[in-house]
């Protein structure tokens, strides 16, 4: 989706209504559905294709003899930007490593509101896809490795989108992992293993946040292009899920307009190129292709137009404004809790202010400001913080910052290694940014610009270095993590990510955000390194299955070098009297998993509470555990509470290939809470019985 950011406006005839449901629809479906047949039955068959392919890059086209308005769309996921400037939120996997679904929710509500200033009908976010690789260029946009954790994201932002009478769109249907020829790789991938790692965000935000809209991929699945793949479009998003919105495509990602009309795809984006009267009035007439196919896909897009009000009323809220404090805030807030303190040796951090005299902030991504990655996710606020200007901003007067220059290769100078080595603590902010990781190319898993040597170069200068990461993944950390005391990983952290920065380096809240994927020591550790790129052809065969991950490090002699779901904090959490109910039964529907958590450091702080559920007698090999359910905790110093997560059959189950349906095997379950994938607190057991 690269395109050219262009502002059109047209006309919309609508009235104005108060709108404020969770789905919101302005009579019950009855009458939706009338008000669809009653518009369907006025068209004429030219009138049906034409409303099917998009104009002006970001526009449906409208039918104003009868009323029917055009809907205005705005790229997504950082931030709904196509219009002018506009808040710059911070990047899906940072979102995702905060592991907090009502920052997700309320992240939703907000972008909902800035869509509602702009008179935005449609969003194109978020984005599902899972992390399959660290180089894929487009991982920072998505929520991670893990299945369960991006189906939590997604279903809280798409409910606080649509909360706010906007349509979401889900993207990129699916197995969109690579950025590198994305119009033809062919992403072959056994049922099972779409099934448990691949499809279950969508489903989620289908099935439980009923998603308005969903996005067809650029890339091929199992032989066919997503546009053109009728088992995933109808048989199991349509008939199964019960997908009863508008399936769209990816700009420019229809190859052929009949074989597109007849796998589901509803509207052609960003125009009708494939889709068109020259070929679909032919194709109609020689019998391949049915009215009732056209039928069917007006049907959807005005369903969910009266559903969500855009006939009866203003799209544009002029109440809210378009530089809106309150999404300041919530950008500032997630990009605080999404940053992960990797390493803290000897409690570098957090820097004592009363005791700093001079620091230094230098690095490629200290300034100006790197606020996302690149492609159509890139977003232009209002105003942005850089890290250098988040700490100068936090110590005002009392403490000198230096910014030392680097050169465009990063070799410090004669005058920058005197200042690095004078100073009391380094903030070396290293990383990529839109040029070097974005959309439309796979990036590199070293850092950029001899970047590794510039970290080794500032660490023998001096001994209080904080390396703060910039990227939508890991980076070969292997040639100067044992140089540095600190390491931050900050993602891509939106407008405000200067002061939230400054938030943790200096301990006014104390570091909660946690790993989305694990992190490798050397990409040749991953287990997709071997069948990443394309091994015969275009395909790309998905051959590490449903091993991705932790669930490929759990059940391997190779360890990653950071966890999934691990971070540290300034404070410590204990876990304890774990309590399962029921601990058998022969239907899970609703398993109370529950155990006290306590910070008995001297912070506040939250800690990510983390479940696991492992199954080692199923008839189909399984992983050794898997995440089936998290939450989120404050607690000040002393502070205990207790925690109760709820499993159902669907925690429990695998996918059956053979049957098509989802099975749990009767046995013992290991129920395990951690701090971390790699580090369970506590252990109990579930039996399944007959």
């Amino acid at each position: 989706m690269l395109r050219a950011r262009r502002t059109f406006s047209l006309l919309v005839l609508v009235l104005s209504v108060p709108f404020a449901l969770a789905r919101p629809q302005t009579s019950p479906a009855a009458n939706v559905d009338k008000r669809v047949d009653a518009l369907l039955s006025q068209m004429t068959l030219q009138e049906k294709i034409t409303l099917i392919g998009g104009t002006h890059s970001f526009f449906t086209r409208p039918i104003p003899r009868l009323g029917i308005p055009s809907l205005r769309m705005s790229d997504g996921p950082l931030g709904v930007h196509d219009y002018g400037p506009t808040a710059a939120y911070a990047a899906g996997i940072a979102l995702a490593a905060s592991w907090d679904a009502n920052l997700a929710r309320r992240v939703g509500v907000s972008m909902g509101r800035d869509a509602r200033a702009r008179g935005v009908n449609i969003v194109l976010a978020p984005g599902l896809n899972i992390y399959r690789s660290p180089t894929n260029g487009r991982n920072f946009e998505y929520f991670g490795e893990d299945p369960y954790l991006a189906s939590r994201m997604a279903v809280s932002v798409v409910e606080g989108m649509q909360s706010q009478g906007v349509i979401a769109t889900v993207k990129h249907f699916v197995a969109n992992n690579m950025e590198y020829d994305r119009h033809n790789i062919d992403a072959v991938i056994d049922e099972r293993t779409l099934r448990e790692i691949y499809l279950p965000a969508f489903e989620a935000a289908v099935r439980e946040a009923h998603v308005g809209a969903v996005m067809d991929a650029y890339n091929l699945v199992n032989g066919q292009h997503m546009t053109q793949n009728a088992h995933l479009n109808i048989d199991i998003l349509r008939k199964e899920w019960g997908f009863d919105g508008i399936l769209m495509s990816d700009w420019d990602a229809t190859y052929d307009g009949i074989a597109a009309a007849n796998a589901g795809l509803d509207l052609e984006m960003p125009s009708a190129r494939y889709m068109t009267r020259a070929t679909l009035l032919p194709a109609i007439q020689q019998g391949k292709v049915t009215v009732a196919t056209i039928d069917d896909k007006v049907r959807r897009i005005l369903r969910q137009a009266i559903q969500f009000g855009f006939f009866d009323r203003d799209q544009k809220n002029s109440s809210i404004p378009l530089d809106d404090p309150r999404s300041a805030q919530v950008a500032r807030e997630e990009a605080r809790d999404g940053m992960v303190l990797l390493k803290n040796e000897g409690n570098l951090l957090p820097l004592d202010k009363s005791k700093l005299k001079t620091i230094a902030v230098l690095g490629p991504d200290a300034y100006p400001a790197v606020i996302g990655g690149g492609g159509s996710s890139q977003t232009n606020p209002f105003h942005q913080i850089s890290f250098l200007e988040g700490v100068t901003n936090y110590l005002g007067s009392g403490v000198k910052v230096l910014h030392p220059r680097v050169s465009p290769k990063n070799v410090l100078d004669p005058q920058a290694k005197s200042v690095i080595s004078t100073a009391d603590a380094v903030i070396l902010c290293v990383g990529f940014n839109p040029r070097t990781e974005g959309e439309g190319a796979d990036r590199t898993f070293a850092l950029p610009d001899g970047q590794d040597s510039l970290i080794r170069q500032v660490a023998s200068l001096n001994k209080n270095v904080v390396v703060v990461i910039t990227a939508g993944g890991n980076v070969d950390m292997t040639g100067w993590l044992d140089r540095v005391p600190a390491v931050l990983h900050a993602w891509y952290p939106g407008q405000e990510g200067g002061a939230a920065l400054a938030d943790l380096l200096f301990g006014d809240f104390s570091p909660s955000g946690k790993l989305p994927a694990s992190f490798e020591r050397r990409w040749e550790d991953n287990p997709v390194f071997h069948s990443y790129y394309e091994q015969a052809g275009k395909r790309v065969a998905y051959t590490e299955g449903i091993f991705l991950g932790y669930r490929y490090y759990d059940r391997s002699t190779t360890k990653p070098l950071f966890p999934f779901g691990f971070g540290l904090s300034y404070t410590r959490f204990q876990y304890s009297h774990l309590r399962i109910s029921p601990r058998r039964s022969s239907s899970p529907d609703s398993i109370a998993v529950s155990f006290d958590v306590k910070n008995i450091g001297s912070r506040p702080g939250a800690e990510v509470a983390e479940l696991y559920v492992g199954d080692s007698h199923a008839v189909v090999p399984r992983p050794v555990k898997e995440l089936k359910a998290f939450t989120k905790v404050f607690l000040r110093p002393g502070e205990q509470q207790g925690v109760t997560l709820t499993l159902n059959r669907r925690s429990f189950s695998y996918y059956d290939v053979k049957n098509s349906r989802w099975t749990a095997d009767p046995g013992d379950f290991s129920i395990l809470i951690g701090s971390s994938s790699a580090q369970i607190e506590l252990e109990g057991v579930f039996t399944l019985t007959n």
